[in-house]
């Protein structure tokens, strides 16, 4: 299968993980060495919206049976302070490989979260289905769920889908992301290769952007914040 999304999605998203630390759901999961803060006992719920302007369908020879693989994809999230745009949380990709019922859900989900009960998944108010973590990094997981191409098809005509995951206090945390246009993307057209590497291209400045503003933003408040002199003050020279 194309690990295409696999590459492009961690990188992008794991670099714009960073900015949503003020979030809901990234506080979750204090860095290493970090002091433990209480974390929130009881369900999380985030309604995420849309990163991107569309969903993107990118097709392409599997490297390992030589078959063609198209996979509909699109970053989700949430704003990391109220007025400003939303910033990647979570990736979802629909893989459809030509001539086989079996289609792949798969998703890149944030760090802090149990691996082991997997996620689960419905479309709009139907049943749920489950699916299991496949490989984590520093700052993302991916997870798969293998679906009949009847699910797929459901997909189209949905509203949402929602996401349910555990974190690392053992409470739910449900994510609901909406759907519309999917069924469109899904069946249309796949993007021009070149296009995709110039959007990936400028996705990638825009997120080393934003982390050079954060650092900056980070040594300033270092810098402005007060100097606690220890000790008691030096007797006047007489």
């Amino acid at each position: 299968m194309s690990t295409h999304f696999s590459r492009s999605r961690a990188i992008a998203l794991a670099g714009a993980l960073l900015f949503v630390s003020g979030g809901a759901l990234a506080q979750q999961a204090p860095a290493a060495g970090a002091p433990q803060q209480q974390q929130p006992q009881g369900p999380i719920a985030a309604d995420l919206v849309a990163v991107q302007p569309d969903w993107t369908k990118v097709c392409g020879a599997d490297q390992q049976t030589k078959k063609e693989v198209c996979y509909t994809t699109r970053d989700f999230g949430v704003s990391a302070k109220e007025g400003e745009a939303p910033q990647p949380l979570l990736a979802l990709a629909i893989y459809d490989p030509k001539g086989d019922d079996q289609k792949i859900i798969r998703l890149l989900l944030p760090p802090g979260l149990m691996l082991k009960p997997g996620f689960r998944f419905a479309i709009d108010k139907g049943p749920q289905d489950a699916g299991a973590f496949e490989i984590c990094f520093p700052n993302g997981c991916f997870a798969e769920a293998k679906v009949k191409k009847a699910v797929v098809d459901g997909m189209k005509k949905a509203e949402k889908m929602t996401v349910v995951v555990k974190n690392q206090a053992n409470a739910e945390v449900t994510f609901y992301l909406p759907l519309a246009n999917f069924g469109k993307a899904f069946d249309g057209p796949a993007i021009d290769p070149k296009v995709l590497e110039e959007q990936q291209k400028k996705l990638q400045e825009e997120l080393q952007k934003k982390a050079e503003e954060e650092r900056k933003r980070l040594e300033a408040q270092k810098g402005a914040a007060p100097t606690v002199q220890s000790g008691a003050p030096a007797a006047p020279k007489k």
